[in-house]
């Protein structure tokens, strides 16, 4: 299929358009629909309303070779001094919770699910941590590192991509697409030992990681399975794993082992080499152990979410998947990072052709995107609205599965949380 090539419409005009939609949300108004552009593969904004000054929610139609696709679309204005966004997230790294749920616990107004995550194994007794894939940071705090790229779930990474690539916001309040990396050590008097993971359900080869409260109790062992190479490796049969409580070494074991973390405790874990230098440790060794996501771009990021870059100084990236259509979600930003789009496409039949990555990239681009990244797809792909009276938000884009995926994360639009 040939991209879009919209003829973009302004923002004024796509925050404006008429009412009428396949899924037509609760208690909102009726008018035409609008088309607003393309010769080959026309775009038809059904629906708009505005859910607090600089956020706006609406849909649209697009007619693929495979059908008709609806997708919904929220927009965010970070120049708004009440208008901000954040992860929205479970109170565990290794935990799931439906979107709607998490907006709505946290305050967002409205939101879109996230990363993809650890939601299947292969691996005999072990179970799924249900945690995402790439970076979370959420109102500051950092709550994980990426895991290696062949122990992503979710399609192929254009050239040139990693699952250390974020969707965030900076101390200046602007979005932006950015890349993570992990600045992280383990010091005694025996030596100094580099972290390369942070919270995470897998670790490199011969990596060590940290695990912290925000993990919860899922078992550690997931970390220690499957390689830089392939997701479905055997999990290693050479680990470590050292306790240390208020910067003193009070436990040691061969086995990664679970439940919850109290606060003044931090766990290392590591795999193959990795494990040889943590065995160096021994209890009542005094330790200090230092940790912090390092963005490549300025200033430092509030939030982020892991996310996979299809979109660049406004052009769709080299290799993007062109075959594979599926329920897709995404998010985009302006090229003055201060307008933010949202985007998840319906779930169920008739409304559910899908988009392929390098048709959701041209998309993205013909909203007004200059930079954007595919976010979790499929069943999790979910749009959740509280809309002005309403006391709870709820999901509006009927999920495929039926009902609201429990997922790891999304994106919420908070407005006057600051």
């Amino acid at each position: 299929m040939r991209p879009f090539n919209l003829v973009r419409p302004s923002l004024a005009l796509l925050l404006a358009v008429g009412l009428s939609t396949l899924v037509t949300p609760a208690g909102a108004a009726h008018a035409a629909a609008t088309t607003v552009s393309a010769s080959d593969s026309p775009v038809t904004f059904t629906f708009s309303e505005q859910l607090a000054p600089g956020v706006t929610y609406g849909s649209f139609e697009v007619s693929t070779p495979r059908g008709v696709t609806v997708g919904y679309l929220l927009t965010a204005d970070l120049s708004k001094n009440k208008v901000s966004l954040d992860l929205l997230h479970p109170d565990a790294v290794a935990q799931r919770q439906v979107i709607s749920s998490m907006a709505n616990d946290q305050g967002a107004i409205a939101g879109v699910n996230g990363d993809f995550f650890n939601n299947a194994e292969t691996h005999a007794g072990v179970t799924p941590t249900y945690s995402s894939s790439g970076p979370e940071i959420a109102d500051g705090e950092e709550l994980k590192f990426a895991v290696p790229n062949a122990q992503r779930f979710g399609p192929g990474l254009a050239p040139g991509t990693s699952t250390r690539d974020v969707f965030g916001v900076g101390v200046n309040g602007k979005a932006r697409v950015d890349t993570l990396s992990l600045d992280g050590e383990v010091r005694s008097k025996k030596g100094t030992i580099a972290l390369s993971g942070l919270n995470q359900y897998a670790l490199p080869v011969d990596g060590v990681g940290l695990f912290t409260s925000e993990w919860g109790a899922a078992s550690r062992v997931r970390s220690t399975c499957g390689t830089d190479t392939s997701r479905s490796d055997p999990c290693s049969t050479h680990t470590y794993e050292v306790t240390v409580r208020d910067g003193v070494v009070t436990a040691v074991g061969q086995t990664p082992g679970a439940g919850a973390i109290p606060a003044d405790t931090q766990v290392l874990v590591g795999r193959d080499r990795g494990a040889d230098t943590l065995d160096d440790l021994a209890v009542g060794d005094r330790v200090r152990v230092q940790e912090k996501l390092v963005s490549a771009g300025k200033p430092k990021l509030t939030f982020a979410v892991g996310g996979a870059p299809i979109l660049r100084d406004g052009e769709p990236l080299a290799g993007l998947d062109t075959k594979t259509s599926a329920v897709r979600s995404s998010a985009g930003v302006s090229p003055d990072g201060r307008t933010v789009y949202l985007v998840a496409l319906a779930g169920r039949a008739p409304a559910s052709a899908g988009f392929t990555i390098a048709e959701l990239a041209d998309l993205m681009r013909s909203l007004g995107a200059d930079a954007a990244v595919n976010l979790d797809g499929g069943g999790s792909s979910t749009v959740a609205v509280r809309e002005p009276g309403q006391a709870a938000a709820t999901a509006r884009n009927s999920p495929s599965d039926g009902a609201e995926r429990l997922v790891a994360n999304g994106i919420g639009i908070f407005v006057g949380r600051h």
